[in-house]
């Protein structure tokens, strides 16, 4: 399990720290991550799954992971199993096997009848338009379903049809009976089951009808003996309904208490998992994983560490209030853990060829480049050097701006690790743009050092034209444009940017053409952090760029 030692103090963690000292629930803490398996995780879960398994490890508690598979018509082991794959990516371990509320159909449905019986349910005829309208609004009152006053014994004898399938889907369904008058409208006899003639991923078709999530939700709970329910704030309003369902029932146990926090926004980004399936479905990215989606899956492909989640999640903290975070913010965390992990590499990715014409032909030179100065431990490496090389265009100017110090013509700059080169000559195209440029090295720099100590003023990166790897390198920007998508007032996915995503042919050095790990993070010198694609070898993503966006946003602030 990932370590959260240096986790700040919350009000949640604070509640369990006061229910400890006062021995509810007997000093435990057992807490649970219940994802309703119908997409893949986001960033958002990942909040929940950071918190909800760092207070099982700071507390010496446990922590489920429990999926609340009660709609089987939007669920698929396909779900499941990504988000078994995505939470132990990010770095935990569940207490044991994972849990599912369908383990739990039977007990749910004899508890359903307890309720019946109790005169605490009612079986109701209207459809699902009648009853949302007669449920009224906030100052509106609710209208009684004229089918609320059936007896326990009418009520039990449906319910009993509906369950051996003596109706029609839809056609009933089996409401609480509690307050039609509620300021909650939570409480305005809820639905709690209703019938589907649809397959379960896991029951198969043993069952015609199923729960709803806020019946089933809180009875798993305290049949899993969880002691701290965590949830995001829109639930809040579900707290009475919640409470209520566990009072009408003998548990097990204990009463579960639920407990609310703020969700996790960022600017330039949706989680609405409508909207991210049409994201998918309508071919705007390339499928959940696109590395410009805020899924885990995504960010996993473009390269971001889980332990460097892990650290933004510890930073961003628990609140009882919604807001939204910069994205800045998270890409500066990611930024700051490759710092030290990632091997240094050179790669060109818009290439500009340069002849050195003085250069020995056929003459070799190997030169030795630091893997990592942040890490002094993982040593050296050796690059050959050669007489016909690629730069980045933007590091060759004809007519150099104002303040531009890089590669022009008559101008002296340093190639990285290799030698002094000086521009003395282009070649053109038909419409003018340089196809090359011609250049004289200095033999007595090599290692980037004169020996007269005469200095320049620009380092540029290199590759070997003979010895290049080719690749393919995927440049990203906001998948959308305004912070808060959709801050016109219209739709969010009116915000989509259509650029945002460049590919480019690019050419690498050579340690680049040995297969790294699928979805290992090296520096591309001065361009930026790239991920090895998951599938394919020579394909590249940026993770991001090298500059601190963040600490520009701090200046700005101050």
């Amino acid at each position: 399990m990932a370590s959260l030692d240096t986790t700040p103090a919350d009000f949640i963690r604070e509640r369990v720290q006061a229910d400890q000292a006062t021995s509810a629930f007997g000093g435990r803490v057992h807490t649970r991550f219940p994802p309703e398996p119908n997409g893949y995780l986001h960033i958002g879960h990942a909040k929940s799954i950071c918190l909800n398994f760092g207070l099982a490890e700071q507390f010496g508690g446990r922590c489920y992971l429990r999926f609340d598979d009660t709609n089987p018509e939007t669920e698929d082991i396909e779900y499941v199993d990504a988000i078994i794959e995505d939470v132990g990516w990010l770095g935990f371990t569940p207490e044991g096997e994972p849990r599912y509320a369908s383990d739990y159909f039977s007990q749910l449905y004899e508890w359903a009848e307890q309720l019946i019986v109790a005169g605490r349910a009612y079986v109701d005829d209207q459809d699902a338009e009648t009853i949302s309208a007669q449920r009224g609004g906030f100052g509106k009152p609710g209208v009684e379903s004229p089918h609320r006053t059936r007896t326990p014994e009418e009520n039990l004898g449906l319910f009993r049809q509906m369950r051996d399938g003596g109706f029609p889907d839809s056609a009933k369904v089996l409401r609480a009976k509690i307050d039609m008058q509620a300021d909650n409208m939570q409480l305005r006899d809820p639905v709690l089951y209703r019938i589907r003639r649809v397959p379960h991923v896991r029951t198969g078709d043993t069952w015609i009808i199923y729960p709803t999530y806020d019946w089933a939700h809180g009875q798993s709970d305290a049949i899993e003996g969880i002691t701290h329910s965590i949830c995001t704030l829109e639930f809040a309003d579900h707290r009475a309904l919640y409470d209520w369902c566990l009072e009408q029932l003998t548990l097990p146990s204990h009463k579960p208490e639920q407990i609310e926090f703020a969700r996790l926004n960022l600017t330039h980004t949706v989680t609405s998992k409508r909207k991210l399936k049409a994201l998918v479905t309508e071919r705007i990215v390339d499928g959940w994983d696109d590395p410009r989606m805020p899924t885990l899956r995504g960010m996993r492909r473009r390269g971001y560490p889980a332990a460097a989640i892990r650290a933004f999640m510890n930073r961003v903290g628990v609140a009882k209030t919604n807001s939204t975070v910069e994205i800045e913010l998270l890409e500066s965390f990611v930024r700051a853990e490759l710092n030290t992990t990632a091997l240094r590499r050179m790669a060109v990715i818009d290439p500009l060829r340069v002849v050195i014409t003085n250069w020995p032909d056929g003459q070799v030179v190997m030169v030795e480049a630091q893997n990592n100065p942040e890490d002094p431990a993982t040593g050296t490496r050796s690059i050959p050097f050669t007489g016909e090389l690629w730069i980045e265009r933007d590091d060759f100017m004809l007519e150099p701006a104002p303040k531009y110090y890089r590669l022009s013509p008559g101008r002296e700059v340093r190639l990285r690790a290799g030698f002094f080169i000086t521009a003395t000559d282009v070649v053109l195209d038909d419409d003018g743009n340089v196809t090359e440029v011609w250049c004289v090295y200095d033999p007595e720099t090599l290692g980037g050092q004169a020996p007269d100590g005469r200095k320049v003023k620009a380092t540029i990166h290199w590759v070997s034209a003979a010895h290049a790897v080719d690749a393919t390198v995927h440049l990203y920007e906001r998948l959308f444009t305004d912070p808060p998508p959709g801050s016109d007032g219209t739709d969010e996915l009116s915000s989509l940017n259509p650029a945002s995503r460049q590919t480019l042919a690019a050419k690498l050095e050579p340690a680049l053409g040995d297969r790294l790990e699928p979805g290992q993070v090296v520096q591309f010198e001065r361009l930026g952090y790239f991920a090895a694609d998951l599938d394919e070898p020579t394909v590249f993503h940026r993770t991001v760029g090298l500059r601190d966006e963040w600490a520009n946003i701090q200046k700005r602030k101050a």
